[in-house]
């Protein structure tokens, strides 16, 4: 997954995903389950567990990972399983004048690194792992 520069949070899901269906198909090899086992685990997630549908979809893409890329195997036939439901979620949304209190109310450095964050539209993750990048970048750390 690192050589196709998928990002780190993306490779946990996936593993956590892959790792769900064995325990779910009582550890049985994915070479050896087919269209059918992955239609049985999808639609046991949107009945049994009622995920939301962007989850199913990420077990989804992880799944059509593992056969495509890690088995070298493309997945045979169509996968019908039955499809969770978008829910609908209103969006909270703060003011200007609120966000602004909030940011006011931070000092230092969370306040410095709330207002990238809010500014620039970076996950958290890239904010953390940005610096060093930059540093790598104007040649003060070497890449290890």
């Amino acid at each position: 997954m690192r050589l196709k520069h998928y990002a780190y949070r993306t490779e946990l899901t996936y593993s956590s995903w892959i790792k769900r269906i064995i325990l779910f198909h009582d550890k049985k090899h994915p070479r050896e389950m087919g269209a059918l086992e992955l239609e049985a685990f999808l639609t046991w997630l949107a009945v049994d567990k009622k995920i939301y549908k962007s989850t199913q979809d990420q077990a989804f893409n992880a799944l059509v990972f593992l056969y495509r890329d890690v088995l070298k195997r493309p997945l045979e036939g169509r996968i019908n399983a039955v499809r969770s439901r978008k829910k609908q979620r209103l969006p909270v949304v703060m003011s200007k004048e609120e966000t602004r209190r909030v940011l006011m109310a931070m000092g230092g450095t969370t306040q410095l690194m709330a207002k990238l964050l809010y500014g620039s539209g970076l996950r958290l993750q890239e904010q953390i792992f940005a610096p060093s990048r930059a540093f790598w970048v104007i040649g003060i750390f070497p890449l290890a």
